[in-house]
């Protein structure tokens, strides 16, 4: 018997009528406990029709905003802020528009001007943090199979630009998706001063290597190759220029390590393949779903997704991996059974055709683990399980997912 999962009987969110920046689509939230109280926080990711962008003779573009929610009640119901966007894209598309100010003064690339999707929200040393994954300029209405809509809103000037020069301009001709990490205030987020709630650090990968997603830092450093390093798991889509990519060829979780944030967007990084594809319900990916969560001194629990068609779908399932003396941690037990998947009426496809539950948070509350995910990639879902009882279970199958003992509640 496998833990009992239970779900919301319909959407935590969903998209709202009349509103310009999340009428079309609410999905993918982050949550995270207020460390004084028992509040969730949320941001999720919304989208609508943004026609005060629109370019003639285009679709209109479809920018992707962080919005902002709460629950008092364990994740039962939530308060949403529609009145605006939390964190909104900048939407600039002259030379001199694509610059922001970090979180040092700075002036740099802005990866995060045309779309914010996805956030996962961590602590790293005790701060909060928020990665999106972030595309240069917003696309069209790109749910549509039957045209191309990605490149509609990439300016002309892009491509006379010198890709030897600023690698921010290869990125932006393929307006590939880069992984963001901005510092997270909580205490201006819950006052709704967003302004000042989000601080823009920088990137997280090398956009002009690989489109890359599914991007979080574990809240602790490790001790890999005599150093005490910042560890990240992330989600390349074209896997060649990482270890074993030839080998494995399909989009697979990889494993960095770096000495500090910044030096993760580049070749100052470290990475090591932790997992790939195994089971048919993952056959043409996977990737982490959110950070890990500590399940003992060493080890970790870590949620990922796999794909295995348009018709099969996106699928969950989870894996523990453990920490190695003065090396990248490995993968101990990995589940090879698709435990959370869309079963729901309200969770299947309309606009896109590939059925989808994809989880993109999972905290611990008490007993339980409490999961925020996308279903449809419309709307917001919750789902409970107990967290003892799903570790356990896990231990039950072995690195290759092969079962090694029986699963019992006594154990």
């Amino acid at each position: 018997m496998k833990p009992n999962f239970k779900y919301l009987n319909k959407p935590a969110l969903e998209p709202v009528p009349g509103c310009d920046w999340a009428s079309k689509m609410v999905l993918n939230p982050a949550i995270v406990q207020d460390p004084e109280s028992s509040t969730l926080h949320m941001l999720f990711r919304a989208t609508g029709p943004w026609a005060q962008k629109r370019r003639e003779g285009c679709h209109d573009p479809y920018p992707i905003f962080l919005g902002y929610a709460t629950s008092e009640d364990n994740g039962e119901t939530w308060e949403a802020d529609f009145r605006e966007p939390a964190l909104s894209p900048a939407l600039g598309y002259e030379e001199h528009e694509l610059y922001i100010a970090d979180i040092h003064g700075n002036r740099v690339r802005n990866y995060a001007n045309g779309c914010m999707e996805d956030p996962r929200i961590f602590p790293i040393e005790g701060e909060l943090y928020v990665s999106v994954a972030c595309r240069p300029f917003p696309p069209g209405p790109y749910w549509l199979s039957d045209v191309q809509t990605r490149f509609e809103y990439v300016p002309e000037w892009i491509f006379n630009g010198s890709e030897a020069e600023d690698p921010f301009i290869k990125t932006a001709r393929s307006n590939d998706t880069v992984t963001v990490l901005y510092k997270l205030d909580l205490q201006q987020l819950k006052m709704r001063n967003y302004s000042a709630a989000f601080h823009y650090i920088g990137p997280l990968t090398e956009g002009h290597v690989s489109d890359n997603r599914d991007v979080f830092l574990f809240p602790d450093k490790m001790m890999i190759q005599g150093n005490s390093q910042y560890v990240m798991l992330h989600r390349p889509m074209n896997v060649l220029p990482f270890e074993r990519g030839a080998e494995v060829k399909k989009p697979s979780i990889y494993i960095a390590a770096a000495n500090t944030i910044e030096d993760f967007a580049s070749p100052k990084a470290t990475h090591r393949l932790l997992a790939t594809s195994v089971f048919h319900w993952e056959d043409n990916r996977i990737g982490a779903s959110w950070p890990p969560i500590r399940v003992s001194d060493d080890e970790w629990l870590v949620s990922y997704h796999g794909k295995k068609d348009v018709v099969f779908g996106y699928t969950q399932s989870f894996m523990i991996v453990k920490e190695q003396p003065n090396d990248f941690p490995v993968v101990t037990h990995r589940c090879s059974e698709r435990l959370m998947f869309a079963d729901r009426e309200w969770e299947m496809p309309s606009d896109y055709p590939t059925p989808c539950l994809f989880t993109t948070a999972g905290i611990v509350v008490g007993d339980e683990l409490i999961m925020s995910y996308g279903a449809a990639d419309q709307k917001v879902g919750i789902s409970w399980v107990n967290f003892k009882e799903l570790t356990d279970y896990i231990r039950c199958f072995d690195e290759n997912g092969s079962a090694i003992k029986t699963y019992s509640k006594q154990d």
